[in-house]
């Protein structure tokens, strides 16, 4: 499974993440789709960001690429926090801390802000729906932070309060709350 960092520091480099990781990587083009999107909504420099489900850790490696300041990745499976740690390190990215944790755990068990917070469920996943309430009900996200849950099409969560907008690209559909 190769994946691809788009943009910034370490744009072209690939992660060749093991076979063996029970994970569906969100693909080149939805992934370059979605940071097209970002930009006009976020400076990546300095940014606190949360990644759920990370799996390959495909999401935070791009946002270290493009400067965010810390990226906390979190994901269930040991082998996927192993390969997110040692490609960090091998990178050189000391800005994402890898979290072995179940996402919805973690929600209700943390506190802080962050500006941007991206979770990709399996999409089989039953609870998808519930990512945004525990999100602003803990008042995890800056005042002009934005969530994104990337999903199969059969989800809806337009009719979520704070949902803004949804995206679709191919088989990936992205929801966004502010």
């Amino acid at each position: 499974m190769h994946i691809r960092i788009i943009s910034g520091t370490h744009r072209g480099r690939k992660l060749h993440a093991p076979k063996n990781l029970p994970v569906r990587p969100t693909t080149d083009f939805a992934k370059e789709s979605l940071f097209n999107i970002l930009n006009n909504h976020l400076d990546f420099e300095g940014i606190h960001a949360l990644d759920l489900f990370s799996g390959t850790g495909n999401i935070s490696f791009e946002l270290a690429s493009r400067g965010a300041k810390m990226i906390t990745a979190v994901d269930n499976n040991a082998k996927c926090c192993a390969f997110v740690k040692q490609t960090a390190e091998e990178f050189g990215f000391t800005n994402i801390r890898t979290v072995k944790s179940n996402a919805f755990s973690f929600l209700k068990a943390m506190s802080g802000k962050y500006k941007l917070i991206f979770a990709d469920p399996p999409y089989d996943q039953k609870t998808t729906n519930t990512i945004p309430a525990l999100v602003f009900e803990k008042n995890l996200l800056d005042e002009d932070g934005i969530l994104i849950i990337e999903h199969d099409r059969e989800t809806d969560l337009s009719m979520l309060e704070h949902f803004k907008e949804k995206r679709v690209y191919g088989n990936v559909n992205f929801s966004l709350f502010q």
